[in-house]
């Protein structure tokens, strides 16, 4: 954002069309496709963070321990013949790796919730197209709305019969 911020002021003299495009900025930023599309690469990555632990820590010391067993070595020399891997003393499970890429995805998922939820409650906040009002009377249908009414006035008094005629142009 900052590097944009330079790039706009280097970049544009008009302090008008500055303001214009860093609110075209914010406004495409703010849109929920764009927001949606950077949580799911940051959660991709925490999940990706988390499988990797696992096939490291977890899955590769269990083939690794059963490779062993099936040689009868406890260092997996024996396996070096079959798979080709760097000799390692005894296999160790790393469980505290795998949990702390879990807690990690946990923390990295809560905190996107609350950037979710704040931006959310921005675009809650902003404020919306003002819905059209109903259509105001013009200066049209006051005149005939007047023309009526003395048309009906001077009905009255030549004792003709009177049409009923409304002042609201919305009656009609």
């Amino acid at each position: 954002m900052l590097f944009l911020y330079f790039f706009i002021l280097r970049y544009t003299n008009d302090k008008e069309r500055r303001n214009k495009m860093i609110k075209e900025f914010k406004e495409f930023i703010m849109r929920g496709d764009v927001l949606d599309l950077a949580v799911g690469v940051v959660i991709g990555s925490a999940f990706t963070s988390i499988v990797n632990q696992v096939v490291q820590g977890l899955i590769t010391p269990l083939v690794g321990w059963v490779v062993a067993m099936i040689t009868g070595t406890s260092d997996l020399k024996g396996a070096l013949s079959i798979l080709d891997w760097s000799p390692t003393k005894g296999v160790t499970f790393a469980f505290g790796d795998v949990i702390s890429a879990i807690i990690t995805f946990l923390i990295t998922g809560f905190v996107l919730f609350l950037v979710v939820k704040a931006a959310n409650h921005a675009k809650k906040l902003r404020p919306t197209k003002e819905e059209e009002t109903p259509a105001t009377p013009t200066a049209e249908d006051y005149l005939s709305d007047i023309r009526d009414l003395l048309a009906q006035q001077t009905a009255e008094k030549n004792g003709r019969p009177t049409t009923q005629v409304t002042a609201d142009p919305t009656k009609k």
